[in-house]
C-alpha cells in the first residue's frame, strides 16, 4: 500500500469475510424475529436537526455535550449525525402523522455516530438494531418488547444472559425520589466529584450512574425508588414482572439500574451476561448486550402531545462478537465452462439455477485447464462442467443438500 493511500478514519471499520457474515446473521435474525412479533419496518434520515437530539437526549448529557458529530450545512442549519435511533423515530412519528397507526410497533437498524474513545466492540461509527412500541401505555407493551428481545438473543444462540429489570415509577414517584436524592446527596455535596456536584442541581439521578470512586461511596446508601413508589406505579411493575414470568423470560431485579433523563418512566432494563460466561468474557467491561426502557415523556420534549412509548436497542457489532465468526455460505452450484463455444449455454444455466432459488456462480475465464480447479476452490455442493457440447455433474457433498439440489437441477434439465 502506498504511503499516499488514505487510511480508514479512527473508530471506523471495514467488515468483510466471516465477520461480515456474522454481522449479516444478526440483522437477518432480527428481521425474521421482528416479523414474528408484527413489528413494522421504518427508515429515518441518518442526520437530523441538532435540536432533535439536544431536546430529546438532553443538553447536559455526555452524548450531546461531548460525543455528537454536528456540523453547519450550506443553509446555515446545525445538523447532527444520529447518535441513537429513538429521537429520530419520535420526530418522524410526530411530523408524519404516524399517530393514526398507534399503538405502533416499529423496528429499524443501521449506522449511528458518536465521537468517543474506540474500544472493544465500540466504534465511532457503529450499528444498532432498534425496536419501539409507541402509543401503548399498558404494561403488556413492555412485556411484548422484552419477550421479543429475549427470543432474539436465544435465536442468535447467545446464552448465559439475564434480563436486569427495574422500575423508575410514574411522574409522582420519580419527583418524590428526585427530591429524596437531592436531600441525601446535598448533605455531602463537597465530597462528590465535580461532575456529580453539577448533576445534583440539574439531574440527580445521573449521580447513581457515576463510576467515580468519590461518588460510589455515597451511591451505595442512596435512597431507592421502592421507598417512593405510588400504588399505581407498583401495580404497573407487578404486571410487567408477572407477564415476563408467563412468557418464560428469566429476569432479576436491579434496583441500581436507572435512566437519568426526566422523560423516562416505569420500566428500565438491560440484558447482561452472567458472570463467568463466554458472553461476559467476550464483552469485558462493556457488559450490556441490549438495553432500553419506557420513555413516556419524550414526545412532549419535541413539542408533541403526551404519548406513551417503550423501546430498546442493541449494538450489531457486539451481538456479532457473541455470535462468533460465521463461515461464508457455501454455494449450491458452480457452473464451469471449459469450452469457450459454450459460454452462452453456461450463462443460461446459471440464470436458470438462480431463478430456481439456488445460489450459483459461473467460471468461464482464464486458462481452460485451470477453470475446473478454480471452480473447486470456490466451494460448492455441485459443480457442472460444460465442454464439447456436454454437461457433467460432480457432487461435492452428500445428504439433504445433494437431494435438494439434484431435484432442482433435474427440473431444469441440468441433472
Amino acid at each position: 500500500m502506498s504511503k499516499n493511500t488514505p487510511k480508514a478514519i479512527r473508530g471506523t471499520q471495514d467488515i468483510f469475510g466471516p465477520e461480515a457474515e456474522s454481522f449479516a446473521h444478526v440483522v437477518e435474525t432480527f428481521e425474521r424475529v421482528r416479523k414474528l412479533y408484527n413489528f413494522r419496518r421504518a427508515e429515518m434520515p441518518v442526520f437530523e436537526k441538532t435540536e432533535v437530539f439536544a431536546r430529546s437526549i438532553g443538553e447536559t448529557t455526555d452524548i450531546v455535550s461531548k460525543e455528537m458529530y454536528s456540523f453547519e450545512d450550506r443553509g446555515g442549519d446545525s445538523l447532527t449525525l444520529r447518535p441513537e435511533f429513538t429521537a429520530g423515530i419520535a420526530r418522524a412519528f410526530l411530523t408524519n402523522g404516524w399517530q393514526q397507526h398507534a399503538p405502533l410497533k416499529l423496528a429499524t437498524h443501521g449506522p449511528l455516530f458518536r465521537y468517543e474513545r474506540p474500544q472493544k466492540g465500540r466504534y465511532r461509527q457503529f450499528h444498532q438494531i432498534d425496536a419501539e412500541i409507541i402509543g401503548a401505555a399498558e404494561p403488556q407493551a413492555d412485556v411484548e418488547l422484552l419477550a421479543m428481545a429475549d427470543q432474539l438473543l436465544k435465536e442468535l444462540g447467545i446464552e448465559g444472559v439475564t434480563l436486569h429489570l427495574n422500575t423508575l415509577g410514574d411522574s409522582a414517584s420519580r419527583d418524590a425520589w428526585r427530591a429524596g436524592l437531592i436531600e441525601y446527596f446535598g448533605k455531602v455535596r463537597g465530597e462528590l466529584s465535580e461532575d456529580s456536584q453539577e448533576r445534583l442541581d440539574k439531574n440527580p439521578l445521573r449521580i447513581l450512574d457515576s463510576k467515580d470512586p468519590r461518588d460510589r461511596t455515597f451511591v451505595a446508601d442512596a435512597p431507592r425508588i421502592d421507598a417512593f413508589l405510588s400504588d399505581e406505579a407498583l401495580a404497573f411493575f407487578e404486571k410487567v414482572t408477572s407477564g415476563l414470568d408467563a412468557a418464560g423470560v428469566r429476569w432479576t431485579r436491579a434496583e441500581a439500574l436507572v435512566r437519568g433523563l426526566d422523560y423516562y418512566r416505569h420500566t428500565a432494563f438491560e440484558f447482561i451476561p452472567d458472570e463467568g460466561t463466554a458472553a461476559a468474557d467476550a464483552l469485558g467491561a462493556q457488559s450490556t448486550v441490549l438495553g432500553g426502557g419506557r420513555y413516556d415523556g419524550l414526545m412532549e420534549s419535541l413539542g408533541g402531545p403526551t404519548t406513551p412509548a417503550v423501546g430498546w436497542a442493541a449494538g450489531i457489532e457486539r451481538l456479532a462478537m457473541l455470535v462468533g465468526t460465521a463461515e461464508v455460505p457455501r454455494l449450491d452450484v458452480v457452473v464451469v465452462v471449459e469450452d469457450d463455444q459454450m459460454v452462452a449455454e453456461g450463462q443460461q444455466a446459471v440464470s436458470a439455477i438462480r431463478r430456481a432459488g439456488l445460489s450459483a456462480d459461473l467460471v468461464a475465464n482464464g486458462g481452460k485447464k485451470k477453470r475446473f480447479d478454480k471452480a473447486v476452490k470456490l466451494g460448492s455442493h455441485v459443480i457442472i462442467a460444460m465442454s464439447d457440447g456436454e454437461k457433467r455433474l460432480r457432487m461435492q457433498s452428500d445428504g439433504a443438500d445433494q437431494d435438494r439440489i439434484s431435484s432442482a437441477l433435474g427440473g431444469l434439465g441440468l441433472a
